[in-house]
């Protein structure tokens, strides 16, 4: 779900809430280490996000915060922030060549450069929050 974070609205608050969960509280972020992750550059998008992207000459970067049960990618165009909300059952992350990480979430997805150690440790701690909240698939049952 893509949406129009620049404003507080409590029905988009709502919706955010429900897809991924209220944020950590200020004890849980100390326990995580942080929850936001450094600066990523944006190198590929899908055409929706694509589309409001282009619309600045501004260099194209996000930033991605955890929540209990997904992840919010957060990016600007113009004047605007918008956030891709994906909770973690329909969260996807495939590492390809030369250090990119792609996300997916349905016909969404961005593909960011992992160019530093601090981006790497980020998603290595994301990939293990997701792994302890996801919900239970049906095989593992």
């Amino acid at each position: 779900m893509l949406l129009n974070v620049s404003y507080k609205n409590k029905e988009i608050t709502k919706k955010i809430d429900e897809e991924v969960g209220k944020p950590f509280t200020l004890k849980e972020r100390f326990a995580l280490n942080g929850i936001g992750s450094p600066k990523l550059f944006i190198v590929d998008c899908s055409i929706e996000i694509k589309n409001l992207l282009i619309l600045d000459n501004n260099t194209n970067t996000c930033n991605i915060e955890l929540r209990p049960k997904g992840i919010i990618i957060r990016f600007r165009s113009l004047l605007e922030t918008f956030g891709l909300i994906i909770p973690y059952y329909k969260f996807n992350l495939y590492k390809t060549d030369l250090g990119l990480y792609t996300i997916y979430r349905d016909q969404y997805f961005i593909k960011i450069k992992s160019d530093t150690k601090a981006i790497q440790k980020f998603f290595t701690k994301l990939l293990g929050h997701r792994a302890d909240n996801a919900p239970t698939n049906i095989e593992d049952l």
